[in-house]
């Protein structure tokens, strides 16, 4: 297994006397697709709102690359490279898609490569590049509304501007919500490829069988706590904890 990159310690989130997360550890190395299952009100979206900053931890440790976060404001876990892309997908509707997509570039600086000073407009035009090679449909539409995009399309956009920022750990935050089986299929295979690309993911969902597919482990969360976790091979044979735990309707 790989070093860790994102270790989760104790941790524990309240709202009000709501105790959404009950002390959970979890473990996500690097280049690997790390999933966190559930039904609604797990914790799921809890737990990974709070790597990104935007849920206050009451207590426990979050660890990026050897490094206490919690806590942080969430300009500052950009800038460390951890980049989510959200729940609902929070498109920018009164600007194009590429406008959209340059927005995720707003911390990119020009950095040193083999000898070379790369300028920020080289590394962002690199950014876009890269990421209309993972979504063609994008770069089709690029000088189009992105409040007209298809749901699909939209869902593309949003992994895509968290890409443009040049995520090292990228989160996703139930990427499936309200699309189609067929779109569903496609997303999942291009978050596999990014995964491929050398990137590290954590990504909340609900549809659990397509995530397991994709995903290297997984952690199953039931009120809060961590109910089961293993290799994602392995839960996915499990009949009896996705029939307990993720729904009849993921067979």
């Amino acid at each position: 297994m790989n070093k860790p990159i994102l270790e989760i310690n104790n941790l524990e989130i309240d709202y009000g006397i709501v105790k959404a997360v009950k002390g959970i550890n979890m473990v996500v190395p690097e280049g690997s697709i790390v999933a966190i299952l559930g039904a609604n009100g797990a914790g799921k979206t809890s737990t990974i709102r709070s790597i990104s900053g935007m849920t206050k931890v009451k207590s426990g440790e979050i660890i990026y690359k050897g490094e206490r976060i919690e806590n942080l404001p969430p300009y500052k876990i950009v800038q460390k490279g951890i980049l989510q892309s959200p729940e609902g997908r929070l498109i920018l509707t009164g600007l194009t898609v590429e406008e959209n997509l340059l927005v995720g570039a707003y911390t990119i600086k020009g950095i040193e490569r083999d000898g070379r000073k790369i300028s920020r407009k080289e590394r962002i035009n690199e950014l876009l590049a890269e990421t209309y090679s993972y979504f063609p449909i994008l770069s089709e539409r690029r000088r189009q509304q992105a409040s007209t995009l298809s749901g699909g399309e939209q869902q593309m956009l949003a992994i895509g501007r968290a890409l443009m920022g040049a995520p090292e750990l990228l989160l996703l935050d139930e990427p499936s919500l309200g699309l189609a089986p067929l779109v569903i299929r496609d997303i999942f295979k291009i978050i596999s490829k990014i995964k491929e690309d050398g990137r590290t993911i954590l990504i909340v969902e609900q549809n659990a069988k397509q995530t397991l597919k994709i995903a290297d482990y997984a952690y199953v969360l039931e009120i809060g706590k961590v109910k089961s976790e293993g290799k994602a091979e392995d839960l996915l044979n499990n009949q009896d904890l996705i029939s307990a735990y993720l729904g009849e309707s993921q067979k």
